[in-house]
């Protein structure tokens, strides 16, 4: 079905057939006689084309149509100007650049651009697209409340540290089926602890404010140790690495891409725990993956966001095929059962991303409550703070 003309499209129309109608009305027949008179009730004088009289009938009709195409222009520009007018494209010539931060390993942001889904979407509209990495979550969000750039994904623990912060920023979708299989506690090959137990005293590196510094909580929890009978080492995950390669320190609590998943199957150390041996099946639902937005991307361009967001859930699309694809090779290996496969083919048929609902937001205010209470945020938050999540409902079209 065709799309309909623009109001400047039909105004340039309207201008086009009042001067065709002008100068289709005083033009002589093949004969060289001129046309009939029209009716009585219609009749008006023609000038003879080609006449002074003729060239400044023509250019009023002309002038008429032009006036008419600016009066339209200038409906528009005040129709744009009102709340809650106006349209993607708008948008796009207003806010003219989008910078995306994205974490290492997060798989579905770096589909995402790969793919260039959203050159494609916005930057033919006018938009300019910049991919800025980030080596954390936390540092993400803060780069966020800095203003270095206008959106991001990650997960959702950092999101409590720094709305405890003062951070801001606002928390716009998550992610249906969190990835995992990345999180997990390495120790030394050579290493004489074991198990959970074993982390009692023990010098444990991880990224302060992560999803990995929770599940570390988590497992301390689970087994009965203290937060405060082990020593932590807080550094950012590049660091840790070096340390963990030196023996600086006994066990590291990583997430993607450091974890042993079959990217890293030759990376040093060995698991003595992962996450679903630590929260089980409730993993995904405890540990979301967020995405991110400043405030004005939120305020000011919600179709832009609104478009960013269906092309992320593009990108997760594009990821679960492949996933399924893998999974169809594994099947025929016999490395994959069949129950496996039938949620891989579910995936495929279902959304990447969600907006914020109750189970995430549950998830993460427990999170805000353990953390205060072992003292590591000052104070209490709300995770469903209006200014920190956006909790309306949200229209994608996918």
């Amino acid at each position: 079905m065709a799309r309909p003309c623009s109001l400047r499209r039909r105004a340039v129309l309207s201008a086009l057939l009042l001067a065709t109608a002008i100068s289709a009305e005083a033009a002589p027949t093949r004969d060289g006689a001129t046309s009939p008179a029209p009716t009585p009730s219609l009749q008006r004088t023609a000038f003879p084309p080609g006449t002074l009289s003729g060239l400044l009938e023509l250019s009023l009709g002309l002038a008429g149509g032009l006036t008419l195409l600016a009066i339209v222009d200038r409906y528009r520009s005040r129709r744009a100007e009102r709340p809650g007018s106006g349209s993607l494209a708008q948008e796009v010539r207003s806010m003219r650049r989008l910078r995306i931060g994205y974490p290492a390993g997060m798989t579905i942001l770096e589909t995402l651009r790969e793919q260039e889904y959203i050159e494609t979407r916005l930057g033919s509209l006018g938009m300019e697209i910049c991919w800025i990495p980030y080596p954390s979550a936390s540092s993400l969000l803060a780069a966020l409340s800095d203003g270095k750039i206008d959106f991001c994904g990650g997960g959702g623990t950092p999101s409590v540290f720094a709305q405890a912060a003062g951070q801001t920023f606002v928390r716009v979708a998550r992610e249906r089926v969190p990835d995992i299989q990345g999180q997990t506690i390495l120790v030394p090959e050579d290493s004489p602890i074991h198990n959970l137990l074993d982390l009692r005293g023990r010098r444990i590196a991880f990224d302060e404010g992560s999803s990995a510094h929770y599940v570390l909580i988590r497992a301390l929890q689970m087994v009965g140790i203290d937060y405060g009978e082990i020593v932590p080492v807080l550094k950012p995950q590049q660091e840790a690495l070096e340390l963990f390669r030196r023996g600086d320190v006994e066990a590291w609590v990583v997430w993607m891409p450091y974890a042993p998943t079959a990217a890293r199957r030759n990376y040093p150390g060995r698991s003595i725990a992962d996450l679903p041996s630590i929260l089980g099946e409730e993993g995904s639902r405890e540990l979301p993956t967020l995405y991110y937005a400043i405030p004005e991307l939120v305020r000011d361009y919600p179709r832009v966001l609104k478009a960013l967001l269906e092309e992320v859930n593009e990108a997760g699309f594009w990821v679960n095929k492949l996933r399924l694809e893998e999974g169809h090779s594994l099947a025929r290996g016999g490395e994959l059962d069949s129950q496996e496969l039938a949620t891989l083919q579910q995936r495929v048929l279902e959304r990447a991303i969600l907006p914020l609902d109750e189970t995430a937001l549950g998830s993460l205010q427990r999170q805000a409550n353990v953390l205060h209470d072992l003292g590591l945020i000052p104070q209490r938050v709300n995770v469903r703070d209006g200014t920190t999540s956006l909790l309306m409902r949200q229209n994608w079209t996918y």
